[in-house]
């Protein structure tokens, strides 16, 4: 194990929570725009002699992510992602002790660890990872010391959206449950010569292997004895379990599962329990909408879980907001607890029981919030109103008379750090994984930019302005477009914006109608509309950004996204030539096609309320016509005749969720065209690019595309402001 102290203000809150901890009364804790109507000249990057973020710096960011606190609150075990490495980033697992402020790191420097969950004594901690005798369960005390593997575990490539929970300890710290795979009935035919494929979900999620199909084994419930390593298998059958929780007296495990009649075809998990003595499973829910990550009460006699209410969800996306449910443990009184219009994350009952902590996505950030189980109003915990910022992973300990809160933050300055709070006290940043790497820098800010759509709609965009913005000269503006299309962007650290800003672009990203983070109304103001008035949101902000910042340049717009933002810049470079450069990632050009190749089948069916080959009616006046035919009328590919701008597509090699021949039918498309285009494709890359050097390769050659573009045929830069 790996001994350093964390670095800031750790005494100060140590001596706090142990104080708290004895006496249970104590508690812890834009720039305006510049509106020069000068002569406006071409922008330089920013001066070598100040410090910038460069896409090398890749390397160096770290960022904390899983975050759980022991349950008397005196350490913290929590995840550090790194970069590098050769290859994905890797996760090593810390443990700190909140007294002394000394961290110990599981497992060796070349290791990579994940997913600690301590015992309920907080004696012992379990977690993903290798020791000497191979990889899997491994259980260590509550310092970190005495590791020792108690099984192995294999996974699957098979599909599983918002899977929670891998491990859970019993209540006497005698056992772990986890999740592992075995062999399917398919395995057999399906890897066989010839191959046999008889699965409607055939393909994989995004690989970095060489694997192309469902290995069709399927996730069970195991269950370890600490001291003696005897494993026992629980659950069985052809469905897959996950998302587990041992309850409180011991009796039951529970999971969520998908166990329609035909799970390929039909998405819908439902929540269940299986006892631990004999693996009787037993149904908690039996609805037509999806329920998420259930967690017990810590009396055992409710459960709180995240739920929908529609009949239909998609396995990749949904349109509708996860809100948190409550229910008896027999899974009777099911109610929903919170009624704020907006996305709800993972609920967690706080250590009394009388309530109940969860996040919520609002106008591009992540809160946390409380609610009591009784009823009455969600209290805003952290970060405070005034105050910008996401909250990742986090974690609840008892603390006196308040709640001790340790939670993973990325603010507009810094990569995710750990924070620590108590009760109506002021956060502490316990973490400064980053200090170096962001000491001496110049930070770019971004401000939020409301601004009317074309309907008179209300949108928000964020502007990362460029590092030095100088009065007379003109800047690039990047529109970057988040995906989802069910996702929102925010004010939080964005690395490639802070290069973009370095080099001297403004960065533009709108949360365009179908984003989370505004409401229901908001996220559904896209059904029915793909490639339509979200597109159109993406446009008017750009119009917004060029009224009220006359120091971009309207002259040398380039526009980016992933997935579905790389489906709406495939779109809009066929709408306008304004763009001069455009990088769409991973982006669909054919939504027909996309329907048939990609991983998932049904979220198009759930987008638009019909399969592709039914008959549809967009509303009540238009005729009823195959919803194939409009797909093809919203596919960019069809006006590729259109598009003026250069293209560099960006894909990975390995993509089951936008395959990468919808990048390949409008590179030849648009090689037929005429139109300057190139295709990077990337070598064991699934969906979104993950290797730190394939991260910052993209950015080099994104700036290299643009500016090369922005010099060639750009009109001049000495330009009234619009």
């Amino acid at each position: 194990m790996q001994q350093h102290r964390v670095a800031m203000n750790v005494a100060a809150i140590a001596a706090v929570l142990v104080a708290a901890h004895a006496s249970s009364r104590a508690s812890v804790q834009g720039t305006a725009a510049l509106r020069s109507t000068a002569s406006l000249q071409t922008a330089p990057s920013a001066p070598a002699s100040r410090s910038t973020f460069q896409s090398a710096d890749l390397y160096r960011l770290k960022s904390v992510g899983d975050v759980q606190m022991s349950p008397d609150g005196s350490r913290i075990a929590y995840s550090v992602q790194n970069n590098d490495r050769a290859g994905r980033p890797y996760s090593q697992v810390w443990i700190l002790d909140v007294a002394t402020g000394k961290a110990v790191r599981l497992g060796s420097d070349t290791e990579a660890a994940s997913g600690p969950r301590w015992s309920r004594d907080g004696q012992q901690i379990a977690y993903f990872g290798r020791e000497e005798s191979g990889a899997g369960v491994v259980v260590a005390r509550a310092d970190g010391s005495g590791a020792v593997l108690l099984a192995p575990v294999s996974g699957t490539n098979h599909p599983l959206p918002s899977s929670g929970e891998r491990l859970a300890w019993s209540p006497d710290g005698r056992q772990v449950a986890f999740i592992s795979a075995t062999e399917g009935p398919e395995t057999e035919n399906a890897n066989g010569d010839p191959m046999v494929i008889t699965r409607y979900l055939y393909k994989p999620t995004a690989s970095e292997g060489l694997t192309r199909f469902n290995d069709n084994r399927r996730l069970h419930i195991f269950v370890v004895d600490v001291a003696s390593k005897k494993v026992r298998q629980l659950t069985s059958g052809d469905y897959y379990e996950h998302s587990i929780e041992w309850s409180p007296e011991g009796g039951d495990i529970l999971f969520v599962s998908n166990r329609e009649s035909d799970p390929d075809r039909f998405f819908n998990y439902d929540i269940f329990a299986a006892n631990t003595g004999s693996g009787d499973v037993r149904r908690l829910t039996n609805t037509r909408n999806a329920e998420y990550r259930a967690v017990w009460s810590p009396n055992g006699k409710m459960v709180a879980y995240l739920g929908t209410t529609r009949s239909l969800t998609s396995s990749e996306t949904t349109m509708e907001d996860t809100h948190v449910w409550v229910m008896d443990g027999i899974g009777g009184n099911r109610r929903e607890l919170v009624s704020i219009d907006n996305r709800q994350g993972q609920p967690q009952w706080s250590p009394s029981g009388d309530s109940i902590y969860f996040t919520v996505q609002e106008r591009g950030s992540v809160r946390l919030y409380r609610m009591p189980v009784a009823g009455g109003k969600p209290t805003l915990v952290a970060p405070r109103a005034e105050e910008r910022g996401s909250i990742g992973s986090w974690s609840i300990a008892k603390g006196g008379s308040n709640d001790v809160i340790a939670y993973a933050l990325n603010t507009p300055t810094t990569p995710s750090e750990l924070f620590m709070k108590q009760g109506d006290a002021p956060a502490k940043a316990v973490t400064s994984l980053n200090r170096e790497l962001v000491a001496g820098k110049s930070i770019a800010d971004t401000e939020s930019l409301p601004f009317k759509s074309f309907d008179s709609m209300s949108v928000e965009a964020f502007l990362t302005r460029p590092v030095d913005v100088k009065p007379g000269i003109k800047y690039p503006l990047i529109t970057m477009i988040h995906g989802g299309p069910h996702g929102q962007q925010g004010p939080a650290f964005n690395m490639k914006a802070q290069v973009y800003a370095a080099k001297g672009y403004g960065v533009l990203m709108v949360n365009y109608r179908g984003s989370t983070g505004y409401g229901q109304k908001f996220a559904d103001a896209i059904f029915n509309d793909q490639d339509g008035g979200e597109g159109k949101d993406v446009l008017a902000g750009v119009d917004a950004a060029l009224a009220k910042y006359p120091w971009l340049d309207a002259n040398r717009l380039g526009i980016e996204g992933g997935s579905y933002g790389g489906q709406l810049t495939d779109w809009l470079i066929t709408q306008t030539s304004r763009f001069k450069a455009a990088v769409p990632a991973a982006g669909i050009a054919n939504l027909v096609s996309f329907n048939y190749m990609s991983y998932y089948h049904d979220y198009l069916a759930v987008e638009f309320g019909v399969l592709p080959h039914e008959q549809w009616k967009p509303n009540d006046k238009a005729a009823a016509r195959r919803l194939a035919d409009f797909l093809w009328e919203r596919s960019a590919l069809r006006y590729v005749a259109n598009v003026k701008t250069p293209v560099m597509f960006v894909h990975g090699e390995n993509d089951n969720d936008v395959p990468i021949a919808e990048a390949e039918q409008y590179f030849i498309a648009l090689k037929d065209a005429g139109v300057e285009t190139i295709m990077v494709r990337y070598p064991r890359e699934g969906h979104g690019v993950r290797e730190t050097k394939h991260q910052v390769d993209v950015i080099d050659r994104s700036i290299a595309w643009y500016e090369r573009h922005f010099r060639a045929g750009s009109a001049p830069s000495q330009q009234e402001p619009r």
